[in-house]
């Protein structure tokens, strides 16, 4: 049986992140991707310039089409930037089976624009929260959902993340790329658990486009294999530092280049 993983993302015109990152990931780690989009950005590697979200009843249309048909073994979500396309990807997440879902709370773009309103954080909280089996907020967003100050150590994104379980959510990767020291450290944890600590050297490079998007489609695309919780997240942390180790070897716009989803196959 074909492994089969689904999208439901915003589309980023320019090709490194969103729905476009999403099934460049799904596709190198070896699983089928559909996608639900939910809105439409003009962006580049400089910035997003607008925003067009996805008529909610053709949010609906798509989701009633992919599960129908699809044996669909995990699903991951991504940029949904308005209340009312929140609540029906949640009605739609309850309506299907989509296999294990992957949360990633998109709320900026690499280049600082804002994807999520004020107004949809408390809303993906309620909504979205209690669905996903796993949500991977980096320290801004982490924040952002908790109304607090971005952890500044180690023992900040602990307490963050116990508190981001206590409201709900069934495990976390809380994301440390935005730290300033020499080490990028992510905290995975499942419910009251023991933390796993995932550390790599942090890479000087300017192209991590797309890094967020990438991570947990990696980590829907492990879970549609068929992988457990823990090793699909161990196993697309080290994809994503791959991705980002190679970056350079693309020449991608003018600002922030994206990450090399397969650098496993170009290149050698």
């Amino acid at each position: 049986m074909t492994a089969i993983a689904v999208t439901i993302a915003g589309s980023d015109s320019g090709g490194g992140a969103g729905i476009q990152a999403d099934l460049k990931s799904f596709s190198a780690n070896g699983v089928y991707g559909a996608s639900v989009l939910t809105a439409l950005t003009a962006q580049n590697t400089l910035g997003v310039t607008a925003i067009h979200d996805i008529p909610i009843d053709f949010v609906r249309a798509q989701m009633d089409a992919v599960y129908s048909d699809l044996e669909v073994k995990a699903t991951k979500i991504g940029m949904l930037s308005q209340v009312p396309i929140i609540e029906e990807v949640a009605a739609g997440l309850k309506r299907h089976q989509t296999g294990p879902v992957v949360l990633d709370p998109v709320m900026v773009a690499a280049s600082g624009d804002p994807l999520l309103v004020d107004s949809a954080v408390a809303s993906l909280m309620s909504e979205l929260l209690p669905l996903a089996d796993v949500i991977t907020p980096n320290l801004h967003e982490a924040a952002r959902m908790l109304e607090t100050d971005m952890a500044a150590s180690e023992e900040d994104m602990l307490d963050q993340a116990q508190r981001l379980i206590g409201l709900g959510a069934k495990s976390i990767l809380l994301k440390g790329g935005h730290g300033s020291s020499d080490e990028s450290a992510d905290l995975f944890l499942i419910g009251a658990g023991d933390p796993l600590w995932l550390r790599e050297k942090r890479i000087a490079t300017d192209n991590t486009h797309g890094t967020g998007c990438t991570l947990s489609s990696a980590i829907a695309a492990a879970l549609a294999k068929g992988e457990g919780l823990s090793e699909a997240v161990i196993a697309a942390k080290a994809y994503i530092h791959q991705a980002i180790c190679r970056s350079d070897e693309l020449q991608i716009g003018k600002g922030h280049g994206p990450v090399h989803h397969f650098h496993a196959f170009w290149g050698k």
